[in-house]
């Protein structure tokens, strides 16, 4: 039900994009990548917040990280990660398909400005074995989505205090 919303979503509103579907599972960011053969930054994470009675959708990179501070400076509340029944009822889409497209319930949609780093993002497609290929600002549009920063900036390579290195 939920490939299939997001099909007749992107066929109504977007012909040209071609929902990707794979045998491999997409259902985390490190398996996305490695199903759609690209670095995990360009995988485009959909996350499912609660920010107070509002329930929202927050598009970002594949490595970044929500910032508390930034989002209650944004959004005035501090956010909640939604249960994932509640999503699925909410979305249409189950944890690891969540994406923009085709929703169930018509919902607010941010991304956050990490994504426009790249020309092109592969966020999911409804389902756990798919996705789309697709430009930022043409994925903000499609969806109505407002632009916000609200992210960490992506970890650099380093050294952390326990001594491991990170971010390499």
């Amino acid at each position: 039900m939920s490939l299939a919303s997001v099909k007749a979503d992107l066929a109504a509103r977007a012909p040209d994009l071609t929902v990707l579907e794979t045998e491999a599972s997409s259902a985390t960011v490190a398996l996305a990548a490695a199903a759609h053969g690209v670095e995990p930054a360009r995988i485009a994470k959909t996350l499912s917040l609660r920010l107070g009675e509002r329930v929202v959708l927050l598009v970002a990179r594949g490595d970044a990280r929500l910032d508390n501070r930034k989002v209650k400076a944004a959004f005035g509340v501090k956010p909640r990660m939604l249960g994932a029944e509640e999503v699925e009822a909410l979305t249409g889409h189950p944890v690891g398909g969540v994406c923009p497209f085709g929703l169930a319930t018509p919902l607010p949609v941010y991304c956050d400005v990490s994504l426009k780093a790249f020309d092109e993002v592969v966020p999911a497609a409804g389902s756990p074995h798919s996705a789309v290929r697709i430009a930022p600002e043409r994925m903000a549009a499609l969806t109505g989505a407002e632009w916000v920063d609200v992210c960490q900036p992506p970890a650099e390579a380093g050294v952390n205090a326990a001594g491991e290195t990170v971010g390499a």
